[in-house]
């Protein structure tokens, strides 16, 4: 496989296993003795890496959520703990979901290795989330754990290459949530009020953007060759089916 190919197998086991742990009943719990709000946690869970910054900050940053609702769970997160604290917090959590849902699976040390090689290779100039998760230290170091890390690391590599992508299409990141699977409900989800503009002269350039995000996000996994990166994509497919 090609790198690009490998980009394009991977990208949607790897944005739906690199957040699994956030659905999880027990990171839900960890918001509330931290006590703030699930979507606060979330909010500062994923933008507090970069630490101590202003909200249209974390909100440039997150890019496809509405700048009103990250400062909604920016500043009621910051009233309560500094948001590297919630970003602390959030990464002991997906490395403990790690750690008890992928750590018993057959292939996860071998995963662990080749998600490991392709976050070290990737590219980060212009993805300040993803730069600034791949300095953070793991507090577990299980393969389960640093799997689930590794996944949540290339998530936010693929988030941010999609996001530059969808500027150099000439989208906004409404229009290109509005011209994604989930149209008007992900706008709704991600925070942005009606009304929306017509998705259907949107389509193309999502396409071309989606195509661009597998060619930035493509150095990541030249560094695995052809076969380490189709096995990459056959377990993260192993994985995906074990989890269920």
């Amino acid at each position: 496989m090609t790198p690009e190919q490998v980009a394009a197998a991977s990208k949607p086991v790897v944005l739906d296993l690199g957040d699994a742990f956030s659905r999880d009943p027990t990171t839900l719990r960890r918001a509330r003795l931290l006590g703030v709000s699930g979507w606060a946690f979330y909010i500062s869970g994923r933008a507090g890496a970069l630490g101590g910054v202003r909200a249209e900050t974390a909100a440039a940053a997150l890019g496809f959520i509405a700048p009103d609702a990250v400062a909604d769970g920016w500043d009621a997160a910051a009233r309560v703990v500094p948001p590297f604290e919630v970003a602390a917090a959030s990464l002991a959590e997906c490395c403990r979901w790690g750690a008890q849902q992928l750590g018993p699976l057959p292939g996860t040390e071998r995963l662990s290795a080749l998600v490991e090689r392709a976050v070290v290779a990737a590219e980060a100039s212009g993805m300040p989330l993803f730069a600034a998760w791949r300095a953070m230290p793991l507090p577990d170091l299980s393969p389960g754990a640093r799997s689930a890390a590794g996944l949540r690391l290339l998530r936010e590599h693929f988030t941010g290459a999609y996001l530059l992508a969808v500027r150099a299409a000439g989208m906004t990141p409404l229009e290109a949530v509005l011209a994604g699977p989930e149209g008007e409900a992900g706008a709704v989800a991600c925070g942005w009020p009606p009304p929306y503009p017509p998705i259907g002269p949107l389509v193309r350039r999502r396409l071309w953007a989606e195509a661009a995000t597998n060619r930035l996000a493509a150095p990541a996994f030249t560094a695995l060759g052809p076969a380490d990166g189709a096995e990459l994509v056959e377990l993260l497919h192993h994985t995906r089916a074990d989890l269920g």
